[in-house]
């Protein structure tokens, strides 16, 4: 049992983070992000042992973007937001739908042909699909659109699968947890998109 979990410790402690992350997104929380550093810098390590060369990858793309994401909710603004109040949860607006879609494809196909070019990936067309729907899925979180949590639901899907044939287990799990959070995430955000309006008015 000791030999199992000192073989596991950095996918249980990522794990351990990864909840963390969850419950402040799914209340809102900016400390989301600082947690959101931490957690994709150590996950560049796990993945990589395991051959998840695209996941390293995205790993360090979501190690910076959650830079961006804390300066755009502490200072970025939405239209018809008043000075100095916090950025609202909102839809995302259908012109960016097709902008987003195209980008996410553009996206599966680039990095898939990295993967299949420049490493020994055993599921390289898995990979790149959940790391292109993620550069959409933490551009809607750093916008605070309320279908971020749709799409997150489909990476974690996908992922916790990823994750169980490439033998990380607790990972796997967190990512089974994920759908079920991102479920109950939604009408979180809901809630609190339809209280910020009511407040408004």
């Amino acid at each position: 049992m000791a030999g199992f979990l000192l073989g596991h410790w950095l996918d249980i402690f990522t794990t351990v983070l990864g909840l963390v992350y969850i419950w402040l997104e799914y209340r809102a929380s900016i400390a989301l992000w600082a947690v959101g550093i931490i957690m994709p810098a150590l996950d560049v390590w796990l993945y990589w042992q395991h051959g998840l060369y695209g996941d390293a990858g995205m790993a360090c793309y979501y190690t910076l973007a959650a830079v961006y994401g804390y300066a755009v909710w502490k200072f970025g603004k939405k239209r018809g937001q008043e000075e100095g109040a916090e950025m609202p949860i909102t839809h995302m607006r259908k012109s960016l739908v097709l902008p987003a879609a195209i980008f996410f494809f553009a996206a599966w196909g680039a990095t898939y042909w990295i993967l299949v070019t420049y490493t020994n990936s055993t599921v390289p067309a898995t990979d790149a699909f959940t790391n292109a729907l993620s550069f959409v899925a933490l551009w809607a979180l750093a916008r605070k659109y309320i279908e971020q949590w749709m799409i997150w639901i489909a990476v974690d899907i996908v992922c916790a699968y990823l994750y169980i044939k490439k033998g990380i287990p607790f990972k796997a799990g967190l990512y089974a947890l994920y759908v079920v959070i991102a479920v109950s995430g939604y009408f979180k955000w809901r809630r609190m998109m339809a209280a910020s309006a009511g407040t408004a008015t």
